[in-house]
């Protein structure tokens, strides 16, 4: 049976801070944002994307990385956990560094249409942009995850080819990453288009670096994690709460719940180390902070139970 195969032990990435909050209305303060971190922490993720330090003016919900990341730098420090960070040029990479950030995420799309949206550049700008930074982090010590958006459609161009996906990923291989995410922006992919895609892509990536960032938008997120699963991915982006969205893809809803990872992973007996009570407590603060329902099935179904 073709689920007999799947990876004993997956690894979920939190992104619930960074891309979960930046598209969130309300900015919250520093110290709510640490709070749920530690909430987070205490959780046993494995990986938390804290922040990203990006310009205030473009994504005023990230205004405080530089105070929230020396805030809490000593608890990160010590913590056996990841904790990549967001960088969008050289300038936000000098101030990750100075700050002591031992990982941090590079971003590009298949999608030129996006990019140009997005950080009015085009892809092989982003390129150029990344490989300064990249450059940089690798002589400073310094691990590099990437991103990879619009991977199975764009908000403006519409439906993405495999082939965009396999040149991005070729740029990327470039920059010697120790994580390769691949993400469905806007939640339009279906389970036959990761299965046709993932089948091109594993052939020339290793799939041990490879990692899925889906949004439930249209509900297949879930779905689509389960066939990525029998490709041999053991890797997710997930944020606690089904917190999340695009700020440039109207309509996007937020990332695949946590909760629903942990729910979906047990049913098959998968691995994944995440305390699920203490999980839903890191949800629920955030939750009250940004004023919103949560749009996990699980959390929601949990709440109401109590159990």
């Amino acid at each position: 049976m073709y689920l007999d195969n799947l990876p004993k032990l997956v690894k979920i990435v939190e992104v619930g801070p960074r891309d979960g909050l930046q598209n969130e209305k309300k900015i919250l303060s520093t110290s709510t944002k640490i709070e749920y971190i530690k909430k987070l922490i205490q959780a046993g993720l494995p990986s938390i994307e804290v922040t990203s330090f990006v310009s205030p003016k473009a994504i005023p919900q990230m205004a405080d990385s530089i105070e929230l990341y020396s805030q809490i730098k000593d608890e990160l420090l010590n913590s056996k956990a990841e904790f990549p960070c967001l960088v969008p040029n050289i300038k936000g990479y000098e101030n990750a560094k100075k700050l002591g950030v031992k990982e941090i995420a590079l971003f590009s799309a298949t999608s030129p249409a996006f990019t140009k949206k997005n950080i009015n550049a085009t892809v092989e700008e982003s390129f150029q942009r990344m490989k300064e930074v990249a450059t940089e982090a690798k002589k400073d010590g310094i691990k590099i995850r990437g991103y990879i958006s619009t991977a199975f459609g764009c908000p403006y161009a519409g439906y993405m080819d495999v082939k965009s996906l396999l040149e991005t990923i070729e740029k990327f291989s470039e920059f010697d990453l120790y994580e390769l995410s691949i993400g469905d922006t806007i939640g339009v992919a279906t389970p036959s288009q990761v299965n046709d895609y993932l089948s091109e892509v594993v052939k020339n990536y290793p799939k041990e670096k490879l990692a899925m960032h889906l949004h439930d938008t249209r509900g297949m997120a879930l779905t689509n994690i389960l066939v990525a699963l029998t490709h041999g991915i053991s890797i997710f982006d997930s944020s606690s709460g089904g917190l999340g969205g695009c700020p440039y893809a109207k309509g996007a809803t937020g990332n695949v719940a946590t909760e629903d990872l942990v729910y979906l992973f047990d049913s098959l007996g998968i691995e994944h180390g995440i305390n699920l009570e203490k999980l839903v407590n890191a949800s629920k603060y955030i939750l009250s902070e940004v004023d919103k329902e949560t749009a996990s099935k699980f959390l929601m179904a949990y709440l109401k139970s109590g159990k």
